[in-house]
C-alpha cells in the first residue's frame, strides 16, 4: 500500500430544512390556525481517531464529503427528519488544520478522538411559532440555515515514543525487525525503506513501546531533499532518538561526519528535535575493522556539543543481534525518566496515553 502522509479534503454540513407555511384545514375548522411544523437540523460531519487506519491512503479515491440536508417540515406541526450526520475516519496522529486560514482545529493523538469540524445548519421554524394575538394567521416561516463547507488539510504524524534516525543504509530497518514485530523491507542499498514503519518492542521487565523507522535523511533534507521534510514531521511526535550509524564507513580523519550531517538537518529543520534525548548507536560490528572505527567515533564523539546532552553510546550488530538486550533497556530507562518527570508536572506519559482525547468541538461559520 502506498504511503499517504498529506492530503487535502473538503467537507461541507448538511443544510437546515425550511420551516413550513401550514394552515389547519378540517371539515369541522375550515379556518383554523397555522399549524406549519420546524425543519429538521442538517448533519454534522465528524472526525474521529482509529487505529483501523494507518495511512490517509483512502482519501485518494474520495475527497469530497456531504452530509445529508435536513428535510422541510410539514402541515400538522410535523417537525422534518434531521439530516444523517457523516463520520470520517482518519489514523489517529493525523493534524487538521484549515487549508484556507491554516488553523489548527484538532490534533488527534488517541484511538476514538473526536471532533466535529463543521455543525450541521439548523433547521427554520414554521409558521406555528410566528403566531400572536395581533397575527393569528401568519404566512412566514423560517429558510433553514445553510451548513458549514471547510477545506480541510489532513497531515499525518506518526505517534511513536522511540523514532530510528540515520543516513540511509545505516541498518535502520534491520534493527526495527530485531528489536519488534515490525517487518519493515531489507535491502543493501540506499532508501530501501519509502514509508515509515511501526514496530512493538516488549519485554519482561517493562510496559510495551512502539518504535518508529524513518525512512534515511540526507544533506539538504530539512529543505525537502531526498525523502526530506515529508517525514522529518514523523520525529516530532517520538519521545526518544535512536541514532543509528554504520560504524563500518566511518572515516578516520572525520568520523563524526554522519553523525553531525543528521544533527544539523534536525537542528534546521525544528530546534526542538535536538532537545530530544538521544541515544547514539553504532551498528555492523560483525563487520571487519568497524569495531576500531566505532572506538575512534566514541572518542571523538565525547567532546560533541550534542553528545553532551545526551551521553550515552551503544555498539551493536542488529544483523546478528547483539546488544539488542542493551539497547532496549537503556531506552526503557529513558522513557521511564520522561514518564516520571510528566507525571510531576501533571502531564500523562507513555503508560497513561497520550493526551486528552475524546474532545467534541465544533468549527464555526
Amino acid at each position: 500500500m502506498k504511503f499517504i502522509d498529506e492530503t487535502k479534503i473538503t467537507v461541507q454540513s448538511g443544510h437546515g430544512g425550511s420551516g413550513c407555511i401550514s394552515f389547519r384545514r378540517e371539515r369541522s375548522v375550515p379556518l383554523g390556525g397555522p399549524d406549519g411544523g420546524d425543519g429538521g437540523k442538517g448533519g454534522d460531519v465528524i472526525l474521529t481517531a482509529t487505529s483501523r487506519k494507518r495511512t490517509l491512503y483512502h482519501f485518494q479515491f474520495k475527497r469530497n464529503f456531504k452530509a445529508e440536508n435536513g428535510k422541510n417540515g410539514q402541515g400538522k406541526q410535523k417537525t422534518g427528519r434531521n439530516g444523517e450526520e457523516i463520520i470520517i475516519e482518519i489514523p489517529m496522529g493525523t493534524v487538521v488544520t484549515d487549508a484556507e486560514t491554516g488553523e489548527v482545529l484538532q490534533d488527534f493523538v488517541q484511538d476514538g478522538e473526536t471532533c466535529i469540524l463543521a455543525k450541521g445548519g439548523r433547521g427554520g421554524q414554521g409558521n406555528k411559532r410566528f403566531a400572536t394575538s395581533t397575527n393569528r394567521s401568519p404566512k412566514m416561516a423560517q429558510p433553514g440555515e445553510r451548513g458549514v463547507s471547510l477545506s480541510l488539510k489532513l497531515e499525518l504524524k506518526l505517534l511513536a515514543d522511540v523514532g530510528i534516525i540515520g543516513l540511509p543504509n545505516a541498518g535502520k530497518s534491520t534493527l526495527t525487525r530485531a528489536m519488534s514485530s515490525g517487518t519493515p523491507e531489507i535491502g543493501a542499498y540506499p532508501f530501501t525503506t519509502l514509508t515509515p514503519s511501526l514496530g512493538v518492542v516488549r519485554t519482561e521487565w517493562a510496559e510495551p513501546f512502539v518504535v518508529a523507522d524513518i525512512p534515511g535523511l540526507i544533506k539538504g533534507a530539512h529543505q525537502g531533499k531526498g525523502l526530506g521534510i515529508q517525514f522529518l514531521r514523523h520525529i516530532e511526535r517520538t519521545r526518544v532518538l535512536i541514532h543509528l550509524l554504520d560504524a563500518s564507513s566511518i572515516a578516520a580523519d572525520d568520523p563524526l561526519a554522519a553523525y553531525e550531517t543528521i544533527n544539523d538537518e534536525l537542528s534546521l529543520y525544528s530546534e526542538t528535535l535536538t532537545d530530544k534525548p538521544q541515544i547514539v548507536v553504532l551498528n555492523k560490528l560483525d563487520v571487519a575493522g568497524a569495531e576500531a572505527a566505532a572506538g575512534t567515533f566514541r572518542a571523538a564523539l565525547k567532546k560533541h556539543r550534542v553528545f553532551r546532552k545526551h551521553p550515552v553510546c551503544l555498539f551493536i550488530s542488529a544483523m546478528a543481534r547483539t546488544g539488542i538486550q542493551e539497547l532496549k533497556s537503556e531506552v526503557i530507562q529513558l522513557l521511564d525518566k520522561i514518564d516520571e518527570k510528566q507525571q510531576k508536572t501533571g502531564r500523562r506519559g507513555r503508560k497513561k496515553g497520550r493526551g486528552e482525547g475524546g474532545k467534541q468541538h465544533s468549527h464555526k461559520k
